[in-house]
């Protein structure tokens, strides 16, 4: 079955990126480096660099990242957000709040015409959230 998963673009910051989505949303972080790799680093000092790291849920989220090498051009992530949604109100208000915590808030985690409750951030790696809590059916 395939699945969709966002994949993060950082400079420098991909491990402390990741692990503070661990504290976020729980679950099995998993991190390779350039060098445990023979012949990924073309710097030494990269070494340390995260080449692929993977978040697992206990939700079922799975998020993953990388740093980028010298030598490659990096662009900041830019007309994207990652949406967190669901039914679970208390829930998506700890992961807003965990989210928020040093990041600025574009739109406050609160009650959009159309109701439930929704918010908009960016988090202090500079990705951009979507928060949404949708009530369930009656």
């Amino acid at each position: 079955m395939p699945s969709l998963n966002p994949y993060l673009s950082f400079q420098r910051e991909a491990r402390s990126a990741m692990q503070f989505y661990q504290g976020v949303f729980g679950g099995d972080l998993d991190i390779s480096t350039f060098g445990e790799y023979e012949g990924m680093v073309q710097d030494a000092s990269e070494a340390d660099l995260v080449m692929h790291a993977q978040l697992t849920t206990p939700d079922g989220f799975v998020l993953m990242a990388s740093d980028t090498p010298a030598g490659v051009d990096y662009r900041k992530p830019a007309g994207i957000s990652v949406s967190v949604s669901g039914d679970d109100e208390q829930k998506l208000e700890r992961f807003w709040s965990a989210l928020a915590d040093g990041g600025t808030i574009m739109m406050p985690f609160d009650v959009p015409p159309w109701g439930g409750r929704f918010g908009m951030l960016t988090d202090r790696f500079g990705i951009d959230w979507m928060v949404a809590y949708t009530p369930p059916q009656a």
